[in-house]
């Protein structure tokens, strides 16, 4: 575990574990969580004898609580940072939800030619909010919503998503885990209201059509069928369109939180796909 300090001086905090010889695999987390998120996929591929590295987004978890470069520009330089910190070349990155818009922005913002092949769990591209030109995308009183309830009282809003939509324990049926609920919301208050406030527009506003459209590597789309956060036909289904040399894997049933609540399969699911 380390910082580097960005161009713009931002340190960004990072997870490095495993031998140093082994084959990569890069896992960027979600809004507003941290790389602590990754827990269960971290642990599995270390044991199967590869380098996980995950870092916390400026503005979250351990990094910077600084008020600006909350876009996803930064954001991608910001992996880049880390990726040249570490001089880690030909890097699977595997992104959920945020953190999937995150890779994809980053192989077209960056040399792909790093990168053997992007995973985007549960993920928000290609463009989550309704405009013209994407109908189908959600009303941007959605969003409008979510940054009033961050900027007002989010150790509420933060136990209320968990607890409910992301990881479908609002569901009939459902046994919700406390524990899960409560590591969610110690992850999210651990970083900054400003960081998540804008965050919200980072990924909820930016069009990701180009990014994937240019994305010629081996891309694994994996979404649950029940996603109540990033609903699967205006995301996981239309990335897997756009990406040139793109796999789809959907959950019937599954739930945003998919690397949680589905951690085996993921995990499983993961394995095959970066050994192929």
């Amino acid at each position: 575990m380390g910082y580097v300090t960005t161009t713009d001086g931002v340190d960004i905090f990072y997870k490095d574990w495993g031998p140093r010889d082994a084959p990569v695999i890069f896992f960027h987390h979600g809004w507003p969580l941290s790389a602590d998120d990754w827990d269960a996929q971290m642990m599995f591929f270390l044991a199967e004898g590869y380098r996980v590295i995950a870092h916390d987004r400026r503005g979250h978890g351990r990094s910077s609580q600084v008020w600006d470069g909350h876009d996803m520009d930064h954001y991608a330089d910001d992996v880049a940072a880390v990726v040249q910190h570490l001089g880690v070349q030909g890097a699977v990155h595997v992104g959920h939800s945020t953190g999937g818009g995150e890779v994809i922005h980053y192989v077209a913002r960056h040399d792909e030619d790093n990168v053997a092949k992007a995973v985007l769990i549960s993920a928000v591209p290609p463009l989550m909010v309704k405009t013209d030109a994407n109908p189908d995308g959600l009303d941007q009183s959605v969003f409008d919503d979510f940054q009033a309830q961050v900027a007002t009282n989010r150790a509420q809003f933060y136990y209320d998503v968990p607890a409910g939509p992301f990881y479908g324990y609002n569901r009939d049926g459902a046994d919700p885990s406390e524990a899960v609920i409560w590591n969610w919301w110690r992850q999210g208050m651990m970083g900054g209201a400003k960081a998540h406030y804008d965050g919200i527009v980072a990924f909820s506003q930016t069009d990701f059509t180009e990014d994937l459209k240019s994305a010629t590597l081996p891309v694994l789309v994996m979404h649950g069928e029940d996603d109540q956060v990033v609903p699967f036909e205006i995301a996981g289904k239309k990335s897997a369109e756009l990406a040139p040399n793109a796999t789809l894997k959907t959950y019937p049933g599954a739930p945003h939180g998919l690397p949680t609540t589905h951690a085996d399969a993921v995990n499983a699911d993961l394995l095959a796909f970066i050994r192929d």
